[in-house]
C-alpha cells in the first residue's frame, strides 16, 4: 500500500445532495469484510465474525426482503423528483410503507422511507451493498441509522433505511440557502456528541468494528438534529485475539484518513479518531477538510488549524464567523483541545471513543457567558472576522447559477495494499 493519497484520485466533480447517506464525497473503493452497524432488533453480542458468505448474511440480517416491484411502487417509479441525494454509489429516493405490513403505501400515508439504488457498474458496488446488509442488519444502537431491508434481485442491489429528514450534516455545514440555516453552537455539540456516541458503540466490546470513513456526509440527523452515523461500506471488524491491528488495503476520503493508516495501510480504532477530529474541526471551523477553493496555506483544514488550535487566544481565528458569540469561552477552548488531541499524529495520544463522549459531555456542561468570548472575538477580529470578509470564496457549499454546487473525490482506493 502507497503511504500517500496518489493520483488515483481524481479531481472534485458536483454532486447533489438533500438527504444524502454517505453517498457523496467518497473517493473509496471498499472492502466487502468490513461492514458496520446500525439498525435492526438483534444484539450486537449475537453477530457471527466474517467472513461469510452471501447467503450466510442475507439469512442471519433482521431485515425485510423487498421485491424490486415493491420499492418502485413505495418511490413511484423512482420518479426523479423524489431524489433525496446521488453520489458515487448511487441515488437515494424517497418512498413510502405501511407502518406494519410494509407493503408500498400512497405518498404521505404510512412511514417515509429513503431507497438507495445501486448503480449497476460492478462487482465492488455489490460488496459494498453486502457490507451495509451485514453490518446494519445485525446491529442496532440510537446513534445509527436504521436499515429496514434490501433488494437483491437479477441485477438490482437496493438499500432501504429509515428516512432522515434534515438530511446530513455536511449539508448543515457547508450548504448555503434558506433551507440550510447555519447550525447553533449547542446543536453542533449535539451532533457531535451524538456521533461520537455511534462510533464508542462500534469500537466497544459488543460490536468491535471501525468505521473508516467517518466524516459529515456520512452523519445524518432526523427531526430533532439526533446525530446517526450511515454508510458502512468501508467498515471492518476490528483486530481479534492480541492483535492491535486490521492490515487493509487504504481506503476512505480525502482529508479524513489517519496518516499511519495511509503510511502502513494499519487499521485501529484509533483511525476512527482521527476521522472524528477533523469533522469536530469542520463543525468549530465551518470549512471543509479539504477545499481547493481557499487561498494558498488554507486547503488542508487541519494542517491550517493545528497552529491556532494550540492557543487559547488564536482558536478564535479557526471558529466559524456565524457561530457569533453563542458559545462560551471555556466551550470553545475546550472543543478546540479535544479535536486537537484527537488529530494527534502518534495515534497513542490520541482518546479513546469513550473519552471523547466523557469531553462531549463536560462541554455541553459549560455555564460561563457568552460575553467572554464575545469580548474575546472582538479582541481577535483582526485574525478572525475580518479575514473572514477579505476573503469571499465560492466553495462547494455555495450557490452557484442558482443552484448548490459539491465537490467530491471520485470512489477510488487510496493505494494499493494488504488484503
Amino acid at each position: 500500500m502507497g503511504n500517500c493519497w496518489g493520483a488515483k484520485i481524481s479531481s472534485e466533480s458536483p454532486s447533489r445532495s438533500v438527504y444524502t447517506s454517505g453517498a457523496n464525497s467518497k473517493f473509496t473503493s471498499r472492502n466487502a469484510n468490513g461492514l458496520s452497524s446500525s439498525s435492526s432488533r438483534v444484539s450486537a453480542s449475537s453477530v457471527p465474525p466474517t467472513p461469510r458468505s452471501e447467503g450466510e448474511i442475507l439469512q442471519s440480517s433482521n431485515v425485510k426482503s423487498f421485491t424490486f416491484n415493491e420499492l418502485r411502487t413505495a418511490t413511484r417509479n423512482f420518479r426523479p423528483d423524489s431524489v433525496l441525494g446521488e453520489g458515487g454509489f448511487g441515488s437515494v429516493f424517497k418512498g413510502w410503507i405501511d407502518e406494519h405490513t410494509f407493503a408500498a403505501a400512497k405518498p404521505g400515508t404510512g412511514i417515509v422511507i429513503a431507497v438507495k439504488k445501486l448503480n449497476q457498474e460492478g462487482f465492488q458496488g455489490h460488496r459494498e451493498w453486502l457490507a451495509e446488509v451485514n453490518y446494519l442488519g445485525q446491529l442496532s444502537h440510537p446513534n445509527l441509522v436504521k436499515l429496514i431491508g434490501y433488494c437483491l434481485e437479477d441485477e438490482q442491489r437496493l438499500l432501504v433505511y429509515e428516512f432522515m429528514p434534515r438530511g446530513s450534516l455536511e449539508n448543515h455545514l457547508f450548504r448555503r440557502g434558506s433551507h440550510f440555516q447555519p447550525l447553533s453552537w449547542n446543536l453542533r455539540m449535539k451532533v457531535a456528541l451524538g456521533a461520537a456516541k455511534g462510533l464508542a458503540f462500534l469500537h466497544s466490546d459488543k460490536a468491535k468494528v471501525i468505521y473508516r470513513d467517518f466524516k459529515a456526509s456520512n452523519v445524518l440527523l432526523d427531526s430533532h438534529y439526533n446525530a446517526k452515523l450511515s454508510d458502512f461500506g468501508l467498515a471492518k471488524d476490528g483486530p481479534t485475539g492480541d492483535k492491535s491491528h486490521v492490515s487493509t488495503r487504504v481506503m476512505g476520503t480525502y482529508g479524513y484518513a489517519a496518516p499511519e493508516y495511509l503510511a502502513t495501510g494499519h487499521l485501529t480504532t484509533k483511525s476512527d479518531v482521527y476521522s472524528f477530529g477533523v469533522v469536530l474541526l469542520e463543525m468549530l471551523s465551518g470549512r471543509r477538510a479539504v477545499d481547493k477553493n481557499r487561498p494558498n496555506g488554507e486547503h488542508n483544514l487541519v494542517e491550517w488549524a493545528r497552529p491556532y488550535l494550540t492557543s487559547k487566544r488564536k482558536i478564535f481565528r479557526v471558529l466559524d464567523p456565524r457561530l457569533g458569540a453563542q458559545f462560551s469561552l471555556a466551550g470553545a477552548q475546550k472543543a478546540a483541545a479535544l479535536a486537537l488531541e484527537c488529530l494527534s499524529v502518534d495515534a497513542r495520544y490520541r482518546p479513546n471513543m469513550d473519552q471523547v463522549v466523557v469531553a462531549l459531555e463536560k462541554i455541553q456542561d459549560c455555564k460561563d457567558t457568552a460575553r467572554d468570548a464575545r469580548a474575546e472575538v472582538k479582541m481577535s477580529s483582526t485574525g478572525f472576522g475580518s479575514s473572514k470578509q477579505r476573503y469571499r470564496r465560492r466553495s462547494s457549499g455555495e450557490a452557484v447559477n442558482g443552484k448548490a454546487a459539491y465537490p467530491r473525490p471520485s470512489a477510488s482506493p487510496l493505494g494499493s495494499s494488504a488484503k
